[in-house]
């Protein structure tokens, strides 16, 4: 581990920033327009998707509301993550370092690392899961497999995060395709799913699964991922170029965040009127979702879920391993080699794997801890994005910082619940 410059993602392997250069500024002078002109943008957020079926299969069409909020929610944050690197020009790690405690920021970087890991369990698991349900490969030589898939994502990278992202927009494209067709075979009921915009729970295991949707969807380590993918890749020379430059941001958020949320209503929908409406809310596995799916449906339903999980995981497998690297350039100023730490950060993966133990399960909690790493990261980015001697002419206003604040003031409060739930159950 050796100490080294702050990390810089976005500028460390991008061989072609002059012509991206002459787009943003050929965008911000107005010649060109359209999707045109949000081509040099789009990309850092489509990182994000989803996989988990439980929450429609116990609970019908009751949780679409959670997956909306959670996605307006990600679409918040990931806005204000975008927003302090542009107008900073660091990453919100460095941010971090620059104004807590030695101790604080060394707390925040352990709690990190260790998010990063949990989101690389999901990751690794899901595509694994994917590569054994579709293929029949037995789930040991499946992970090997989706390792070797992670060193070849992560060689891609090397090349620059155009060519990472090109493969994303790919992957979250055969996501996108089969979960839309998936719904379309299910035909699930109108009534239920308008339904399911009306705020409702059912009790703590309901409010388990929201939490792991909110964790999964406004993904702690993302938050800290993409204040580092914009903090130089198109920097503004002036206010009015900053401006702009958020602007088109934001459009890149909006996008592949309405992506994923396509794709996390799809699954909910698709698992509500195939199961629940059966009266399989039960549902013990994602195994068992892949082989009712086609039993149900027919039409290779069941491969394409089984494919549609594989390209969600293949699809986000570098971005713990990124995350990681961000938060420990920009926590504690060191560093070690990429391929080492996504050797390391495969292992719990591994090990979950070879212990036979319920991946189902697995998921779901590794989604949940997520949820508990959101305030770790939002707190800090809420109050420097209201901080005007930091931000300048990017700051919030009052009204973003009350809806920011009364986000971070419900997850808190529902990881609260999580906590005493658990505390009753053990006593």
């Amino acid at each position: 581990m050796r100490a080294v410059a702050p990390f810089d993602p976005a500028s460390a392997a991008l061989p072609g920033e002059r012509s991206v250069l002459r787009a943003a500024h050929e965008a911000l002078n107005g010649q060109r327009r359209g999707l045109r002109a949000l081509l040099p943008f789009l990309g850092p957020a489509f990182i994000a998707s989803v996989t988990n079926v439980q929450g429609g299969a116990r609970y019908g069409y009751m949780l679409i509301w959670v997956v909306i909020g959670a996605n307006l929610t990600a679409m918040l944050v990931q806005s204000l993550s975008a927003k302090l690197g542009i107008a900073t020009g660091r990453n919100l790690p460095e941010v971090c370092r620059d104004r807590f405690p030695r101790s604080v920021s060394r707390l925040l970087w352990v709690q990190a690392e260790l998010i990063a890991m949990a989101t690389d369990l999901a990751e690794f698991v899901g595509a694994a899961l994917g590569i054994n349900l579709v293929f029949g490969i037995p789930l040991l030589p499946a992970a090997a497999i989706t390792g070797l898939a992670a060193f070849g994502i992560l060689a891609l990278q090397s090349r620059g995060f155009r060519p990472l992202e090109a493969l994303i927009a790919v992957l979250v494209g055969v996501i996108v395709v089969a979960f839309a067709f998936e719904v379309f075979l299910a035909r699930p009921s109108a009534a239920g799913i308008a339904s399911g915009f009306l705020p409702t729970l059912d009790g703590p295991d309901s409010i388990l699964l929201a939490v792991g949707i909110i964790g999964a969807t406004v993904m702690p380590h993302v938050i800290y991922l993409h204040s580092a993918l914009t903090q130089q890749r198109v920097v503004g020379g002036d206010a009015r170029e900053r401006r702009a430059i958020y602007r088109f941001e934001r459009w890149d958020v909006v996008i592949a965040m309405a992506i994923a949320g396509v794709v996390n209503c799809a699954m909910l929908i698709t698992a509500a009127a195939v199961f629940h409406s059966r009266g399989l809310d039960g549902l013990a596995s994602l195994p068992a979702a892949y082989h009712d799916l086609g039993r149900f449906l027919g039409h290779g339903a069941d491969v394409l879920f089984g494919l549609g999980l594989l390209a969600s995981g293949l699809s986000s497998s570098s971005v713990g391993t990124m995350a990681g690297q961000v938060v420990m350039a920009g926590f504690i100023r060191r560093q070690i080699p990429l391929f080492l730490r996504r050797t390391l950060t495969m292992l719990p993966a591994l090990v979950v794997i070879g212990l036979g133990a319920d991946l189902t399960h697995a998921l779901v909690l590794s989604q949940v801890v997520l949820s508990f790493g959101v305030p770790f990261a939002l707190i800090p980015l809420v109050l420097f994005c209201r901080d005007r001697g930091l931000m300048g002419d990017l700051v919030n206003s009052r009204g973003v910082t009350a809806l920011a604040s009364v986000v971070v003031a419900v997850i808190v409060s529902l990881n609260v619940f999580l906590l005493y739930q658990a505390a009753i159950s053990i006593t």
